[in-house]
């Protein structure tokens, strides 16, 4: 039984959940709750909470107090040992025990000494479960001893030479901190030349005259017992050469003199250590602290380098003028060989430090406490780890298990303790002592046998109140034995909830990854073991969250003026929320120039510290908002405008924190250049699966340095940071260090899972594979599985390569099947996928449609009826029925031109369809076939069926031949699609005037043999409209019109002229033509004397320089445009034609075959009306040019006509 306190995610199946209770049962550690609930009924052995230190020492001058703090139930009681044996308390007047607790207090303060008590103490705190035992507490008084007393003899030195000034500090408890400094209690100065060492000695490389003095003091400071003890003062005095000489020549004559000579420089040596090697051991944890110290001239400077390794990056520092390296947290693997350097110009020394880690022993799996219901098993594991191994000892209260009672249900293996089937006289607490020589690790933990059923800790009807979109975490701590297990209920009808949408932590809370609006209600945690239930019901609401719908701006504003801030906010109904402005994230100026109203921030005359950032916050009880803006404070004489541009790029990238599925980024932004930076845009490439290409890995506000980033497995990330402000975006920086996640099992399954087969006997699986990215780790593959959906069969699995198909042969031919396709590394398998839906290959259908029957609605149109095949003869998926239909025609016919058949597809299972745009009048044949993804089926037996007559085609042509003074021949081809059998033909005709109106209409009916007609007793020179349309049984069909003329006299032809280029139409006249008669002829000659007489006259004229009013409004208007006639051109004015309107639209232009086309013009030559003269030379070409008025309607446009010729020019006149 067990309380779980601490919220880890439960991530296995439900198959392994009794393995895993099994196992948490076996090496969980969690002690009893001391709930208030709990507290009355519920025993638990003794824990030790509370106790001194190893190794204690206690100032003499005080009372000596060991602690001892333990808790249990009931309370425990208290003993103590002294240097191994019983230590009675109650006969030593100056020893009291606090009430309730096993602490000791020595009251050595009125009497007694404190030595008298030191020794190695343990406490033992022990109730009716058993005995736990504090540490041996070895328990010392401070010492600070005196200096002796020494006569220190002045040291004389030449300059350069090198001097070591001992310290030789008294031996004390602990030891002293030693420094140097003079009767001023002013430090001595130290530098690469002199520095003290760690044994507290005073070091000169080269002592210099500045270095001259007789305070030089040693201190010993004991932190202890804040005392501070004083060595004697030591003299130096360094003398330089020049003196040196003096003092020599004042003690000799003149025949015995001996010049000094100054020290020469010299290499390195080391003053410590000595030799060329050195062995150092150092324990696990502690500081490594290795010195390297030289004398020489000039003064050395120090290196250090490790044989065969680097030094460790974040551990290593350098002290004293890097005359000391230290180590950190040193461990086994800092080991080895460490060489210090000393150069100057004159050479350089070596000496190598080996160095040994040892190890104390050091908790690797330290024991924990048991709470197990009778008849349950478990274990208690004491792991611990030194150099050299420690020894593992157990003891049963406080007593070696050797000795200790015997009980049935512990069995000891090593550095385990096995227990199975326990009863309640198995609860005790066992002790594990693991110890080398260079210390030992002692821990306590109790095993407590009880049978409690499930209780419930937390309060009822508690009110959880939650953000949208965020967390939402509902307690539920509970306690029994055996361990209770725990399920969650919504509503007061509502299923247990499961973990595909929910998180249950083992300490029985309820999280809701994302809560939302539906989340709210009222949820019941149930807790049951094999003892009883208990359960409890709690409340949650989700709230809306606060937002900043509008914040405040970016502002430049001159010095003196006035500026405002604004800062909306949106919240729950429910919740009010506090708004605070901030100043560089502090509290605002106390100004009366400060206010805040409603939603604004207001500012007047503003100065220039009053520049910064302005941060509006928005708070309420269950979350927080803010945003920031800058103001600018500018000078108020006008200035040049700021130059305002996308930012200079991020810059010194640092990936910390480093996780397996997280890194810490923190960058520092470029600059601004005048518009602040809004947010900051982080991309990453993966080096290992998409060298080069760079992707969106987050984005964070312009506000922040630094951001969290969420990584996938085994991918080799770097990193780069833009930034972004209202002007754009900068250049990327420069590519962080890469970062190589560990691999893990993929986190998702191929998508586009597909069975479709190729073949009637395969199923051709494919899938989308997944990216490197996605692979989460090396060795991609997939384990493809398959079933048949409607059969009992096991799954059958294979394990592919990194592809996207597996094809499985030998199976049943269109049949549906159930696939799944896993990806799997060499790390895991991806989660379970879920199976989608196949099917094997098809084949063509095996039975074509039945009872096909044909209804035909019209001329043009039938419909077709069939019965539907049976879908297992389908062998494919049924994609519809497909038509083939064609026009039967005779045996002669098919020789001569192949029959073309047409196809209608009727999509999905139709049973019937209709065929449109058929031949009236028509056999056909048609057969049905089923389709599908394979082809077609086999066809229907053959359908005949026939198609009613309808109405014909117009005639294929209709010519006029032979015209005559009273008669017209009419010649015309039958229609191309009579569409029946023909009955009669009609022909309707009607004279037009010269007006353009129509005379009365005759109907004539011709029989259907007869492809040939003359129409006798017709008006001499007159035009005929005629209408030309065959019929059916039916009806009639569509209609072919012509016009034509009849002749003037036996002489002259009549009939359709051939159209004028200007016009379009033809035209015939029965007026004289005035051009044959002798008036007409001389006055034509006159009216040409005339004209020549004009021009000679003009041109004399002309060349005379004379001036004629033509020449004179030339000359006044001077427009280019007019220019003299030329002789050559007959004409007075220029004219251009308009085509008439016309009252018959639907006519033919007579081609010079005389074969009328429907499709072309209608118009003719009468449509130019009356006055015009034509000739024509005997073949009926046209040799005359028209002349006379022609009568204009008042819907036609203006009407001109040229005149090449004098008769033309006479014709204008008239």
């Amino acid at each position: 039984m067990q309380l779980k306190i601490m919220p880890k995610k439960k991530h296995f199946s439900a198959g392994r959940v009794p393995l895993i209770l099994f196992l948490c049962q076996m090496i969980s550690a969690l002690d009893v709750p001391l709930d208030s609930k709990l507290l009355g009924d519920l025993v638990q052995p003794p824990t030790i909470t509370q106790q001194s230190p190893k190794d204690y020492i206690i100032d003499p001058r005080e009372n000596i107090v060991i602690q001892c703090e333990a808790k249990g139930k009931p309370p425990p009681s208290f003993s103590w040992t002294r240097n191994g044996t019983h230590f009675d308390i109650d006969k030593d007047p100056l020893v009291t025990m606090k009430p309730g607790s096993g602490t000791l207090v020595i009251n050595i303060m009125s009497e007694g000494k404190a030595e008298t008590y030191e020794g190695v103490y343990q406490c033992t705190a022990r109730n009716e479960r058993g005995a736990a035992i504090s540490n041996n507490i070895v328990v010392r008084p401070s010492r600070s001893p005196l200096w002796t007393k020494e006569r220190l003899e002045p040291i004389t030195l030449r300059n350069g030479q090198s001097l070591v000034l001992p310290c030789r500090p008294p031996i004390g408890l602990p030891p002293a901190i030693i420094f140097w400094m003079d009767n001023s209690f002013q430090r001595l100065p130290q530098s690469e030349r002199v520095s003290q060492g760690l044994n507290g000695d005073l070091y000169f490389s080269n002592v210099l005259p500045e270095d001259t003095r007789e305070d030089y003091i040693c201190y010993a400071r004991f932190n202890h017992t804040q005392t501070i003890q004083q060595k004697q003062p030591i003299s130096l005095k360094v003398i330089s050469v020049d003196e040196l000489n003096d003092t020599i020549a004042a003690n000799l004559n003149d025949t015995e003199f001996y010049g000094a000579k100054p020290s020469k420089e010299r290499p390195p040596t080391f003053l410590t250590p000595e030799g060329n090697e050195s062995l150092k051991e150092e324990l696990r944890g502690n500081v490594l602290s290795l010195e390297c110290i030289a004398e020489g001239l000039p003064t050395p400077i120090i290196y250090w380098i490790k044989e065969d390794g680097t030094l460790p990056v974040n551990r290593t520092f350098y002290q004293n003028f890097k005359k000391t390296l230290q180590i950190t947290q040193v461990s086994e693997a800092d080991s080895g060989n460490y060489q210090c350097i000393a150069k100057n110009t004159l050479g350089a020394v070596h000496h190598t430090i080996s160095v040994t880690v040892k190890a104390a022993p050091y908790w690797i799996s330290a024991p924990q406490n048991l709470v197990l219901s009778p008849g349950e098993n478990g274990t208690l594991i004491c792991r611990a780890n030194g150099n050299p191994k420690p020894r593992i000892g157990w003891l049963t209260n406080g007593v070696p298990v050797e000795i200790a009672p015997d009980d049935p249900s512990r069995k000891i293996d090593g550095d385990t303790i096995i227990f199975s089937n326990v009863q309640e006289r198995s609860s005790a607490v066992y002790q594990c002592n693991a110890s080398n020589e260079y210390g030992y690790l002692l821990a306590n933990a109790f095993v407590n046998v009880l049978a409690e059923p499930p209780r419930i800790l937390t309060s009822a009807n508690i009110l959880y109140q939650v953000i949208a979109n965020r967390p939402a975490l509902l307690d539920c701590a509970f306690f029994g034995s055996p361990l209770p297990t725990i399920e969650w209920f919504k509503g007061t009808k509502g299923s247990a909830l499961h973990e595909d949408i929910y998180v249950l932590h083992d300490n029985g809370t309820l999280e809701i990854p994302v809560a939302q609006k539906d989340s709210t209600g009222t949820y019941t945690c149930v807790a049951r073991n094999k003892l009883g239930m208990a359960k409890n019901e709690v409340h949650l609401e989700i709230k809306d969250p606060t937002r900043i719908i509008k914040q405040p701006e970016y502002a430049v504003v001159q010095r003196g003026s006035k500026v405002s801030f604004e800062c909306k906010v949106k919240h729950d109904n429910t919740l009010i929320p506090t708004i605070m402005w901030l100043k560089d994230n502090g509290e605002l100026p106390n100004d009366e120039r400060f206010s805040v109203d409603k939603d604004h921030l207001v500012v007047t005359d503003v100065s220039d510290d009053d520049g910064g950032m302005y941060t509006c916050a928005a708070n309420t009880t269950l979350d927080s908002v803010s945003a920031s803006a800058v103001l600018r404070v500018v000078a108020p004489t006008p200035t040049p405008a700021p130059v305002y541009d996308v930012p200079n790029p991020p810059f010194d990238l640092e990936l910390t924190n480093q996780l397996d599925k997280s890194v810490q980024l923190t960058w520092t932004p470029g600059d601004d250049n005048n518009s602040p930076i809004t947010k900051f845009i982080i991309e990453y490439e993966d080096a290992m699966h998409e060298a080069g290409i760079w992707h969106h890995q987050a984005e964070v506000s312009g506000t922040q340095t630094t951001a969290q980033l969420t990584l996938s497995p085994y991918v080799n990330y770097s990193f780069r940071v833009m930034a972004e402000n209202s002007i754009g975006r900068s250049v990327p920086s420069e590519a962080s260090e890469q970062y190589l996640t560990k691999a893990a099992e993929p986190d998702q399954n191929p998508m586009t899972v597909e069975g479709l087969g190729t073949e009637p006997d395969n199923l051709v699986i494919t899938w989308k594979p997944l990216n490197g990215f996605e692979s989460n780790g090396p060795g991609l593959q997939y384990k493809v599985s398959w079933r048949q959906k409607d059969g009992d069969d096991e799954w059958t699995s294979v394990v592919v390569a990194n592809v996207s198909k597996y094809i499985v042969s030998g199976t049943p031919t269109f049949v549906p099947y159930l696939i799944k396709v896993q990806a799997l590394n060499d790390v895991g398998f991806a989660p379970e996928p879920a199976a989608v839906m196949g099917h094997s290959g098809e084949d063509l259908p095996m039975v074509a449609p039945g009872n096909v029957r044909v209804n035909v609605v019209n001329s043009t149109l039938a419909e077709v009826h069939w019965d539907p095949v049976p879908l297992k003869s389908v062998r494919g998926h049924l994609q519809g029925y497909r038509i083939y239909y064609w026009k039967a025609q005779s045996s002669s016919k098919r020789n001569r031109r192949h029959i073309e058949k047409k196809i209608l597809t009727f999509q999905g299972n139709k049973t019937h369809g209709m065929l449109p745009g058929l031949q009236p009048y028509s056999h056909y044949v048609l057969n049905v076939r089923v389709v599908n993804g394979k082809g077609e089926g086999p066809a229907s037996t053959d359908r005949g069926f026939h198609t009613p007559e309808g109405v014909p085609s117009a005639p294929s042509s209709l010519k006029i031949v032979n015209p005559t003074l009273d008669s017209l021949t009419l010649e015309w081809d039958p229609p191309s699609h009579p569409n029946g059998v023909l009955t009669e033909y009609t022909l309707r005709y009607q004279p037009i005037n010269s007006t353009h109106e129509l005379g009365p209409l005759v109907d004539l009916k011709i029989p259907a043999n007869k492809t040939r007609w003359t129409l006798n007793h017709l008006n001499f020179s007159t035009r005929y409209k005629f209408y030309f349309y065959a019929q059916t049984s039916v009806g009639s069909g569509s209609q072919i019109t012509e016009e034509a003329i009849t002749t003037v006299d036996e002489g002259k032809m009549a009939g359709i002229l051939p159209p004028d280029v200007g016009a379009g139409k033809a035209m015939a006249s029965r007026q004289v033509d005035i051009a044959t008669q002798g008036w007409f002829i001389g006055l034509m000659c006159a009216v040409a004397l005339l004209i020549l007489i004009l021009l000679i006259v003009c041109f004399i004229r002309r060349n005379k320089g004379g001036k004629y009013p033509v020449k004179e409004k030339e000359d006044a208007h001077a427009d280019p445009e007019i220019q003299p006639m030329k002789e050559d051109d007959g004409t007075f004015g220029e004219y251009s034609d308009a085509e008439d309107h016309k009252p018959l639209k639907k006519g033919s232009r007579t081609p010079s075959d005389r074969t009328v086309k429907k499709e072309d013009s209608d118009d003719s030559l009468v449509d130019y009306g009356e006055g015009v003269n034509g000739q024509f030379n005997e073949d009926g070409s046209f040799i005359g040019q028209y002349s006379g008025k022609k009568e204009k309607e008042p819907a036609e446009g203006n009407e001109s006509s040229e005149a090449p010729s004098p008769v033309n020019a006479m014709n204008s006149f008239v």
